[in-house]
């Protein structure tokens, strides 16, 4: 039933991270832009904070396989959970795109995450903003939970500021399941690849130099 618990957590938060983050892109393109870039990249860092408010005790408001796997390669995350977290995250990314598309049938990429310039700018973009996060999440999380104002206004805001740098030429996701779901949904896989394995890899290069700099005991 504790596990049970997590991933029904994880679950919600990642679905409100979709929902709330690709849907204020998505609702920026059908006004127009009311929303603007500065706004779309504030949203993405509040709906991480409120997240780890509302979910950091209960499972860590991981919300991100990219994190997930990093916290199991460092040794914080028991390996019986791995699969039904990364699940669970995946479960309420597409509850989440499913529903956008239900409420604007318009929008035929579903704020799907293209490189605007070349693959190899994003990639290098992806790799650094999420061993960046990753780092930082290592810095103010207890064992494997993000947890507490410290770490929700910390994760929050490098991710704030990563979306408002990095969004106009990556589109800023440092998280599988932000760029599968809308992929899955919409039926649009064009770079999708970049996108699952630059997060990834960028959070275990990060676990590996987390492990590395910590003093032994």
């Amino acid at each position: 039933m504790t596990d049970f618990r997590k991933y029904i957590a994880e679950a919600v938060g990642t679905f409100a991270l979709v929902f709330c983050g690709t849907g204020a892109i998505i609702i920026n393109e059908t006004t127009g832009g009311a929303v603007t870039h500065v706004g779309i990249a504030i949203t993405f860092g509040l709906v991480i904070q409120t997240m780890i408010f509302a979910f950091g005790d209960i499972s860590g408001a991981h919300i991100n396989p990219a994190v997930t796997i990093a916290f199991w390669i460092s040794g914080r995350f028991p390996t019986n959970q791995l699969v039904g977290y990364i699940g669970a995250q995946l479960a309420g990314a597409i509850v989440a795109s499913g529903l956008l598309r239900l409420m604007f049938p318009s929008s035929e990429s579903l704020s799907i995450t293209l490189p605007a310039g070349s693959e190899m700018q994003s990639f290098v973009l992806e790799v650094v903003m999420t061993f960046l996060l990753m780092t930082v999440i290592f810095s103010v999380s207890t064992g494997s939970k993000e947890k507490g104002v410290l770490a929700a206004i910390a994760i929050g805001g490098v991710i704030l500021m990563e979306a408002m740098f990095g969004g106009p030429i990556s589109g800023a996701s440092m998280n599988p399941t932000r760029s599968l779901a809308p992929a899955l949904v919409s039926g649009m896989f064009d770079h999708l690849w970049l996108y699952l394995v630059a997060p990834t890899g960028g959070a275990i290069l990060a676990a590996l130099f987390w492990n590395f700099i910590q003093p032994k005991s």
